[in-house]
């Protein structure tokens, strides 16, 4: 387990695979395995049963898989690219030092 610097919620693009280019947002981070769940990527087709007692109709099922982190960089919400993430502290209003992530194009902080 490395240091995750993408968040439930960051807007990220896929950088290789069969969908490399398509841009989404993160649903789940899943630490335990480097991986990621983005909204319409990786989709894979699930065919399920029909359960009466749930009420659950049967048929074919379009289903998000994660994705490894490795594949995946944030885009900047200032400069709309893809780019690396950096850390560092800036100084809140009431005094104290916060721990903010920023892109490495632009300089922006992202948050």
């Amino acid at each position: 387990m490395t240091n995750v610097r993408i968040h439930k919620g960051d807007k990220v693009m896929i950088i290789t695979g069969k969908d490399a280019g398509k841009i989404g947002k993160v649903l789940k981070v899943i630490r335990k395995h480097d991986q990621v769940l983005v909204e319409k990527a990786n989709v894979a087709k699930r065919h399920t049963r029909a359960n009466p007692y749930t009420r659950q109709p049967g048929g074919i099922v379009e289903k998000a898989m994660p994705v490894h982190i490795s594949n995946v960089m944030i885009v900047c919400s200032a400069c709309a690219e893809a780019t690396k993430v950096g850390y560092r502290y800036v100084e809140s209003a009431d005094g104290k030092q916060k721990k903010v992530r920023f892109c490495k194009k632009c300089n922006e902080v992202m948050e």
